[in-house]
């Protein structure tokens, strides 16, 4: 994926949901993955020319395993002169020894996104922009679905009532795979993930299955990514409008017919 796509799609998240307001001091979270560092570089070019002005800073979260070497992300700000904060945290630690916990991710992702706002407000920050993309979108969708039995998944923005910060996600129209593409041509530094729970979750099970369901019938994501941002979830309403147009997505595309496809099917 060349930047000049990056950014159109980003562009279009944040004029769609108007997620960037004149003078907004934006946190970015930033774990050395793929999709941080790729949301990084969108919004560095988009200050570039977007007609509100912003600043960003950027946020990684130590969760204290010891083994991460943080030097690729601090390189890879310092080219963008965007300033890096790195939070210590001993995250890893209380979930994994302490706790014990069987289902590590959502205490770890409450915990790390605890200390990031924390830091963030400290800072200075009005809002957070978290790298989560539309494959990101629809597995959390199709986890609720499974595994809470609710019609849910995060929506492009959000304000914390307790934090005052608001939540924004500008890579909501970019696809796993335009990432990856993106990674590889612009040879980001991604960092490994020291996770011990990496790649034995929930989600990564949804992620394959989903993959699986897309390359048995082609255009299933396109359709459950429609369902999203046409059906009755919180945040997801254009402002001014209540719902796309049937059978046209939100990034200009016609939707693969479903017309063989029941309800029950999906």
């Amino acid at each position: 994926m060349k930047l000049q796509r990056l950014l159109s799609l980003v562009r279009q998240a944040v004029d769609d949901y108007d997620l960037i307001d004149d003078q907004d001091h934006i946190a970015v979270g930033v774990s050395g993955g793929k999709d941080s560092l790729a949301l990084l570089y969108a919004l560095h070019e988009l200050q570039r020319f977007y007609p509100k002005h912003f600043t960003l800073h950027a946020f990684t979260v130590d969760l204290g395993f010891g083994i991460q070497d943080f030097s690729g992300i601090k390189a890879f700000c310092d080219g963008f002169q965007v300033p890096l904060t790195i939070i210590p945290t001993e995250i890893g630690k209380i979930v994994f020894e302490t706790r014990h916990e069987s289902n590590p991710c959502s205490l770890c992702a409450k915990m790390r996104k605890g200390a990031l706002n924390l830091e963030a407000k400290t800072a200075g920050c009005n809002k957070i922009a978290y790298a989560h993309h539309k494959d990101d979108i629809i597995e959390t969708m199709l986890l609720s679905l499974m595994y809470e039995g609710r019609f849910y998944t995060f929506p492009p923005k959000i304000f914390l009532d307790r934090t005052e910060l608001t939540v924004i996600r500008p890579l909501m129209y970019v696809s796993e795979a335009d990432v990856i593409g993106f990674k590889n041509k612009y040879q980001l530094p991604v960092c490994k993930n020291p996770c011990p729970a990496d790649g034995h979750t929930k989600r990564e099970y949804v992620k394959n299955l989903t993959k699986q369901l897309n390359k048995e019938n082609p255009g299933i994501k396109e359709r459950l990514f429609h369902a999203v941002v046409s059906g009755n979830i919180d945040g997801w309403a254009l402002p001014g409008q209540h719902s796309p147009a049937a059978g046209q997505d939100l990034v200009g595309q016609d939707l693969p017919k479903a017309s063989s496809v029941t309800k029950e099917e999906f």
